[in-house]
């Protein structure tokens, strides 16, 4: 392993880390870290977001080309596999629902192993799916938890869910599973990429870089929760006013605050830009959203134009001399 791979994207976010501090506690640039980088991580966030979806958009696909994982549609008496080889809008929505919600292609992850006696085991892999599973709805759970900060009054769902999510109540403040979860599906994905051989050699430091820094907002929030305190309500009066178009800085908010919120803003920019905002491209993957109907519709390359050919007969009519004083047979005598 090329050690520099996952030690420079660690140096990175640390450097980010200190940069926040350093801006803060030293300079004295709460405006420019409490309101001048959210206004642009989220600028950049959203237009680079909808530049790539409008160039996956407008990508031209020449062919039908949907993943096929079952039985087509074929003869009447052949039962179809509609969720894994859809031939209607319906089945390609059912299908796409289960990609983007449950990760239905993760879920047939398989490994491949020796054992001791040299035979080739392949088996199912389920880790990776659940991690991916924990990971990502324990993160969208933890978003509607953090609209309390940018709502007055705050929605009752969003009350729900913080009820649901805090109901194992230890102490004072309530340690939220999702928040617990969240901790240990990211530090399984991390460590796969240190601990597996074959995932540490094909992750490059664009992969690690993302881990690292939502570990890095995970821990500064755990922090501003349990340890360094911070008042929450000088914090929704930053967050409200940046949503409101009407920013302040408030004095009082403690710097860890700001070293979260770099944290926030530089994943925010970094997504358009890496695999993260793939999130949403599944949405324009013509192997996902494509319907397998070739059977019943034919399907014309829109990008066929009339070509000049030269067929064999007119091949035949150009050499026949030729081909028959060497013996070759042909067709017109």
């Amino acid at each position: 392993m090329n050690p520099t791979k996952a030690l420079y994207p660690l140096a990175a976010v640390i450097a980010l880390a200190l940069i926040a501090v350093a801006g803060v506690e030293g300079a004295g640039l709460k405006y420019l870290f409490g309101i001048v980088l959210p206004y642009a991580a989220i600028v950049i966030f959203a237009g680079g977001v909808v530049y790539r979806f409008i160039y996956w958009a407008r990508s031209p696909v020449p062919f039908r080309i949907p993943t096929t994982c079952g039985q087509q549609k074929s003869l009447p008496w052949i039962k179809q596999a509609k969720l894994e080889n859809p031939s209607t809008a319906v089945g390609v929505v059912g299908r796409m629902l289960l990609e983007v919600f449950l990760f239905r292609s993760l879920f047939r992850n398989t490994k491949t192993y020796l054992t001791s006696d040299g035979d080739l085991i392949h088996g199912s892999d389920k880790r990776l799916w659940a991690a991916s599973m924990v990971f990502h709805w324990a993160f969208l759970l933890i978003l509607i938890r953090h609209l309390r900060l940018f709502t007055d009054p705050v929605p009752r769902f969003v009350k729900t869910v913080e009820f649901y999510d805090g109901f194992f109540q230890i102490g004072t403040p309530v340690v939220f599973i999702t928040a617990l979860l969240f901790i240990i599906a990211v530090a399984y994905l991390l460590g796969r990429r240190f601990f597996n051989p074959l995932v540490r050699y094909l992750s490059n430091p664009s992969d690690y870089f993302p881990l690292y820094a939502i570990l890095g907002i995970a821990i500064t929030g755990y922090w501003m929760r349990y340890v360094d305190k911070v008042d929450i309500v000088l914090v929704k009066k930053l967050t409200v006013g940046l949503f409101s178009l009407h920013p302040v800085v408030p004095e009082g908010v403690g710097v860890i605050f700001y070293v979260h919120l770099m944290m926030v803003c530089a994943l925010a920019i970094y997504a358009p830009f890496s695999k993260m905002v793939l999130m949403g491209g599944i949405l324009f993957s013509p192997t996902r959203n494509m319907a397998n109907n070739n059977r019943m519709r034919r399907h014309v390359n829109p990008w066929d134009y009339p070509v000049k050919v030269h067929t064999y007969e007119q091949y035949e009519d150009e050499f026949r001399d030729k081909m028959k004083q060497v013996g070759v047979p042909v067709e017109k005598e």
